[in-house]
């Protein structure tokens, strides 16, 4: 291998490493000094941050014989889950010591998760985003179960790990199949195959397709293969909840846009019929069923599945305009989703969690303060202007129009309206209700100052979406 490809994979080896030291480093901490597995595991992401920053190419850059990519799309897709993970790490660090969870598994398992999201979205073939996807996928199962004296964490971790492999192995079979059409697995050559033999747009190739999509969209909790994530939400711990709910979502778009687009993209009026029959179920099932829920994170879990619907049509558009819409819509989305559960988190104490709408009765009385950014995160989740939901949702909806698809720009937002009830009642609770709890909420100051600055964000990049906008324009052009 040349010297460029260690430099361009840098960010990967470096977090590697890091997650080594961290874990010879956790066997020698004491119960009573756990924070050093926290510090270290923030200090590996800064220096992640850091290699990243300092070598990411230009342009777009192929290397390790042709299976990774570093380009403008993996570089910004990279700093933002490194930050949502961060993120998650110090929202998480109060409940786990409070519940006796503090035992350093919750970072590593972090960190190797994050690894496979990065492997994820510098994928340059099928095989190396599989890597990716199965590291990722491995961690999260067992972070799901990581309160071992929990049965319910450790029957939606069985579930999660069941329905998981299943969805693995339709993705392993898709992957055979185009493999055995095209004779290739990487990306830029299975499209200039596609590209120049239309013959190959046939039954076999559709085969695999199907099973491709099957996979990407179990990954999304997409309808309907969206069984796991409600219940998974549910059952796993809140900040296992949180990590699943904020970063994995980045990593399935590139998952989705590396496979659909750039392997696949000449078959787009191929598969761009099965994605909108999956979003259009996503959109009514997710909102609709969530109307229903009383408990948050099962709730804000059909509500992703209606947020995934949004992201899957601006991919059905087949657009440049369409893509930088998904683009902006997940990033957005995301930073609003790790808010919410962090509020969820800091409602939580020793012994029980904060799980019911019933426990945001009277917030507002509580603390006035909290209850103003549960307010920022759900108006924004709700599609209210002037926060970045209302911003988003419609760059999606303009792109469905701009391709002639009237009737699904009309169902989204008929669907968006309905599913403002369900974040509207959580802000009714906070405001209008009384609570038998009255005690105020406490939180470390840099907590309660990064989790202020992550709902102020939604509302300042509703009032100023230029620049991410254009951020996610440039990327994808």
């Amino acid at each position: 291998m040349k010297l460029i490809d260690y430099v361009t994979a840098a960010p990967e080896m470096t977090l590697l490493g890091l997650i080594c030291a961290v874990m010879l480093a956790d066997l020698f901490v004491e119960d009573e000094t756990r924070a050093t597995t926290f510090w270290l595991s923030l200090l590996s992401l800064a220096a992640t941050a850091a290699v990243l920053y300092w070598t990411m190419p230009a342009g777009r850059t192929v290397v390790l014989y042709g299976a990774y990519v570093a380009d403008p799309l993996s570089n910004v897709l990279k700093m933002a889950t490194i930050g949502l993970v961060a993120i998650s790490f110090l929202y998480a660090r109060d409940y786990l010591r409070a519940n006796d969870l503090d035992k350093g598994e919750y970072y590593l398992l972090g960190l190797f998760g994050l690894l496979g999201m990065l492997i994820m979205m510098s994928a340059n073939s099928l095989l190396t985003m599989y890597l990716g996807l199965e590291t990722l996928a491995l961690s999260m199962y067992a972070l799901v179960a990581i309160d071992r004296t929990n049965v319910t964490s450790a029957e939606s971790a069985m579930k999660y790990f069941v329905l998981g492999a299943i969805a693995s192995g339709a993705l392993l079979y898709g992957v055979s199949w185009v493999y055995g059409v095209t004779g290739s697995l990487q990306f830029g050559d299975i499209s200039a195959v596609l590209s120049a033999d239309p013959g190959l747009d046939n039954l076999p190739l559709w085969f695999g397709l199907a099973f491709l999509i099957v996979g990407i969209a179990f990954k999304f909790g997409a309808v309907p293969f969206h069984m796991w994530l409600p219940d998974v939400y549910q059952g796993a711990r809140t900040p296992v909840t949180l990590y699943l709910a904020s970063a994995p979502k980045l990593a399935a778009f590139a998952l989705f846009f590396r496979i659909l687009i750039e392997g696949l993209g000449s078959l787009h009026e191929t598969w761009s019929t099965m994605i909108m029959f999956v979003a259009v179920l996503s959109i009514i099932v997710g909102n609709f069923v969530a109307i229903a829920q009383t408990n948050i994170k099962r709730m804000l879990g059909y509500s992703t599945i209606a947020h995934v619907g949004f992201i899957l049509l601006a991919f059905y558009t087949g657009t440049e305009e369409g893509y930088a819409a998904g683009l902006f819509y997940a990033l957005t989305y995301v930073v609003a989703a790790a808010g919410a559960f962090g509020i969820v988190i800091l409602l939580s104490r020793r012994g029980y969690d904060a799980e019911h709408l019933s426990d945001f009765k009277g917030l507002n009385a509580r603390s006035p303060w909290f209850a103003l950014m549960m307010l920022f995160l759900m108006f924004s989740m709700a599609g209210v202007p002037p926060f970045v939901g209302f911003l988003s949702k419609l760059y999606v909806i303009s792109a469905v129009l701009d391709v002639g698809a009237t009737w699904l720009a009309v169902l989204m937002v008929i669907a968006s309206v309905i599913g403002a009830y369900y974040y509207l009642r959580v802000i009714w609770y906070m405001y209008f209700e009384d609570g038998e709890d009255r005690a105020v909420l406490q939180a470390r100051g840099d907590t309660r100052l990064v989790l202020s600055l992550n709902s102020f964000a939604v509302l300042a990049l509703g009032v100023v979406p230029g620049w991410l906008l254009a951020l996610c324009v440039d990327v994808l052009s």
